[in-house]
């Protein structure tokens, strides 16, 4: 006896074949040192499951993996989007960034209006993935920017992961006080601790 996994409607066959186009759409993005497979936090899993609007904020030491995991973590986002019984809105679009070079998009002598653009685009995707958020140096207009681009996302309930080595009350210098208010709500209870060694160090050695 087949179950209907084995046998899917047309509609589901549509729903695999675009799941699978975008998993691997999603994998070639993926720089090549973070393409390992890791066992995810429970913390993290659990947010996957259900994170209902909110955001990830992974912290913790320089080389401990908070950008491995977060890697990881937004594709197992992506393969939950197409979950059975998930309501099909389309393929979700994620955009990852560092944050030098985010912070270097968004200031205001970015040819032909591109940094307005980019904003949009920020502001609308369904998942936003920000590394290393304190390790660039904010002017007045990208901390402005910024406050545009988590602003529309905290009153969407559009989810963002962070990467940071401090936590999110202690932004402000980086993302302007408005915009730490903000982070600090929305991942107010996914602020995920990674520890462990340098593994940056442990290889060198």
């Amino acid at each position: 006896m087949h179950s209907s996994s084995d046998n899917p409607s047309p509609a589901q066959g549509v729903i695999i074949e675009r799941r699978a186009v975008a998993l691997r759409k999603f994998d070639d993005r993926i720089p090549a040192i973070y393409r390992k497979h890791i066992d995810l936090p429970e913390q993290v899993a659990d947010w996957i499951a259900g994170w209902a609007g909110s955001s990830l904020f992974l912290t913790g030491p320089i080389g401990v993996g908070k950008t491995l995991t977060a890697w990881r973590t937004c594709r197992r986002w992506l393969e939950a989007q197409y979950a059975p019984g998930t309501p099909w809105q389309g393929t979700p679009l994620i955009q990852t960034w560092r944050s030098t070079a985010l912070f270097d998009a968004l200031r205001p002598d970015a040819a032909d209006g591109q940094g307005r653009a980019l904003l949009k685009e920020l502001q609308r995707c369904e998942l936003l993935f920000i590394d290393d958020l304190a390790a660039a140096r904010a002017s007045t207009w990208t901390q402005e920017r910024l406050f545009e681009l988590f602003d529309e996302r905290y009153i969407n309930r559009r989810p963002v992961i962070i990467t940071c080595d401090v936590l999110p009350n202690e932004l402000a210098e980086v993302t302007g006080p408005r915009v730490a208010s903000r982070l600090a709500e929305m991942c107010r209870n996914s602020v995920v601790l990674i520890e462990g060694d340098d593994f940056r160090k442990g290889a060198a050695a």
